[in-house]
């Protein structure tokens, strides 16, 4: 088995929605995004994936989110702005 593992980051804002403490309140974070990518096969270069296009795919996403009230981004403007739709998001950026 490979893995090959990515990291960027970006900064944003958000408040949770009923949600009863500090978090309810407007706050912001600095976002630190991990993408590992596993497989069985090397391709004929020898690599699992090919760092730039991880990257580009990543950057897609955060392009949307750095430095934004996600309360405002879709889907956040309609669903709560936590961590585990977050990942939602990167998961799904190839598709």
């Amino acid at each position: 088995m490979f893995e090959v593992s990515v990291e960027q980051t970006f900064a944003a804002g958000h408040a949770l929605r009923n949600y009863k403490g500090k978090c309810e309140n407007v706050h912001g974070h600095n976002f630190r995004v991990q993408v590992t990518i596993q497989g069985e096969r090397l391709d004929e270069t020898g690599m699992l994936v090919d760092f730039i296009d991880v990257k580009t795919l990543m950057r897609a996403v955060i392009e949307r989110l750095d430095h934004q009230f996600l309360n405002d981004v879709a889907p956040f403007d309609e669903k709560n702005p936590s961590a585990e739709k977050y990942r939602r998001i990167f998961s799904r950026a190839d598709e």
